[in-house]
């Protein structure tokens, strides 16, 4: 199994940027990939931004294109959420996620991914 924690979230104004961690503990050797999504209440879960744990590509979702950079560590077994310049409309739980059977599902798709943290807020005020 693997365990996923999210830190770095809390109340932002608009225009200020923000860093999310997610830490990876357990078979992190069995990881393929890593994904963002955010959850907004009333609405579905999105895609944010996914990268390949061992190196490689990365791919953006529309909502948060050019404002959001993905970025891992593997060493320390974390992958990282930069976002700038964020609006009130990104206020929402972020999620982090990990694929372990190197699914061919779409990078955007929930059900490429396995294992998910348990979320963590980020509230951008007005």
């Amino acid at each position: 199994q693997v365990q996923l924690v999210e830190s770095g979230g809390g109340l932002v104004q608009a225009g200020g940027s923000l860093r999310l961690a997610c830490a990876a503990s357990g078979r992190t050797f069995s990881i393929y990939d890593m994904g963002w999504f955010r959850q907004a209440p009333g609405k579905e879960r999105e895609f944010v931004a996914a990268t390949r744990w061992s190196g490689g590509g990365t791919v953006y979702g529309d909502s948060m294109r050019g404002r959001v950079t993905i970025s891992r560590d593997n060493a320390a077994n974390t992958v990282y959420l930069q976002m700038n310049s964020l609006k009130p409309e990104d206020t929402a739980v972020y999620y982090c996620a990990a694929d372990v059977d190197n699914s061919r599902s779409a990078y955007s798709s929930l059900r490429k991914y396995d294992y998910w943290g348990q979320g963590i807020q980020v509230t951008v005020s007005s």
